[in-house]
């Protein structure tokens, strides 16, 4: 099997959905030799700022000098961003030997009689015996959707839980309330363990709380009373952090945004108690080089700076919100163009109506997948909102478009959807 057959065989599975449950990725793994109660993992779930705070709790731990796995979704340019090893992608070759691996017992479980997986359920097996295979220390593990029923949760107890800030998203499958969204991120919460949270409001506090008194498990909260900010522009932000009786000083990320001060906080509050607990073993140092050396895609992310280019995946209410707060403090600008791409099933209008008014011209364009709406129907939405919009199916034409608009001292934003920023991101690259 090659790299692009291996693509072939992940991608075809497209058609099975998405199931949620663990009947499947049990059975799968059963197969496979149970890959992952041979391996440690930290587990995160939440509706925003799970990749980053996945990406800085490997990177200090890669700084420690761990073997450190990350598992994520959705990837922005290639496939293999997926499965990561010490920052590093799964190299074409060994995707392609683990998923042969996969397809046979995906071909033994379906001569047995049991449901075809689904295309999440195949990543997860890859990975889990990629790092396996691969003799990984540790794995942050980033659920793919909710908690509960999510494949990922088929692992036993990790060392430590983490559940970033949750917010309405995916409402169709995980619940039309905030406290039912909780819920659904609480079941990573596993009997007798250790669990740290992002600050909540309070309806997805009380249900975390609650979720962890019945499985017997701690839970820590983060507070923000432990965290001062020094600088936060477009270069990046430093910051101070308490734990204990000792402060980290002139901390240093560069990944944009105050939210990503908080998710850089979040995995050292992390990282720390399991230091405490002797389960690890990290030093100032080592949390200091892990932060300034995180990198992550796609959020906040300059990519060109003539003309200025900025991309953010954007997809719900509480990143909408973030991603104009964050505009309006760490840019200065004349014009706004804003190149937007969306999926039907999100919450469209009214991530719409955060955005939308803030722009100055509005080119529409369509993520390349099944669930994208079409850049007309998007158009007439905004239409009602702000009437400086225009609408260009490919993308290629729509980053054109943006380009002409632009004039010196000017800001395009990219956003809407991580499909799309990821085209953007390749395209303009390319360019």
């Amino acid at each position: 099997m090659n790299y692009n057959k291996a693509l072939e065989f992940i991608h075809g599975t497209r058609k099975f959905g998405s199931k949620l449950g663990l009947d499947n990725i049990k059975k799968l793994l059963e197969l496979l030799g149970n890959p992952h109660d041979k391996l440690k993992f930290i587990h995160i779930a939440g509706t925003n700022g799970k990749g980053s705070t996945t990406s800085f709790i490997s990177s200090i731990l890669f700084e420690s000098g761990y073997k450190v796995g990350a598992f994520t979704s959705p990837y922005l340019e290639v496939f293999n961003e997926r499965i990561r090893i010490n920052n590093q992608n799964i190299s074409d070759k060994r995707l392609s030997e683990v998923t042969l691996k996969v397809k046979e017992k995906v071909e033994q479980m379906l001569m047995e009689g049991y449901n075809h997986p689904t295309e999440f359920e195949i990543v997860t097996a890859i990975a889990f015996v990629y790092f396996l295979e691969e003799k990984t220390d540790i794995i942050a593990l980033e659920v793919g959707l909710g908690g509960r029923y999510d494949s990922t949760n088929i692992i036993g107890k990790p060392l430590i839980s983490v559940i970033t800030p949750i917010s309405l998203d995916h409402m169709d499958i995980l619940g039309d309330t905030i406290e039912k969204i909780a819920y659904e991120k609480a079941g990573i919460i596993k009997e007798n363990s250790k669990v740290i949270s992002y600050t909540q409001q309070n309806e997805a506090h009380n249900v975390l709380v609650n979720v962890s008194k019945e499985k017997r498990s701690e839970i820590m909260f983060l507070d923000f009373n432990d965290i001062s900010i020094d600088e936060c522009n477009d270069k990046g932000s430093v910051f101070n952090i308490s734990h204990k009786d000792k402060t980290y000083g002139n901390l240093k990320i560069n990944l944009i945004g105050k939210y990503q001060v908080y998710n850089a906080s979040l995995a050292v509050k992390t990282l720390l108690i399991l230091n405490d607990n002797n389960e690890i073993n990290i030093s100032e140092e080592n949390i200091r080089k892990g932060l300034e050396n995180t990198a992550w895609m796609g959020r906040l992310e300059i990519i060109n700076n003539n003309p200025k280019v900025v991309i953010d995946g954007a997809h719900n209410e509480a990143g909408a919100k973030s991603l104009v707060e964050n505009i309006e403090n760490l840019f200065e600008f004349n014009k706004l163009i804003l190149l937007v791409g969306m999926l039907k099933d999100k919450e469209v209008d009214k991530i719409l109506s955060i955005v939308i008014p803030h722009a100055d011209n509005i080119i529409v364009t369509k993520p390349r997948v099944p669930r994208a709406m079409s850049s007309k129907d998007l158009a007439k939405k905004i239409n009602k909102i702000n009437q400086k919009v225009v609408s260009e199916e490919s993308i290629e034409q729509a980053i054109k478009l943006c380009f002409d608009e632009y004039n010196e001292g000017d800001l395009i934003v990219a956003s809407g959807s991580l499909y799309l920023i990821g085209e953007v991101r390749k395209l303009i690259k390319e360019r």
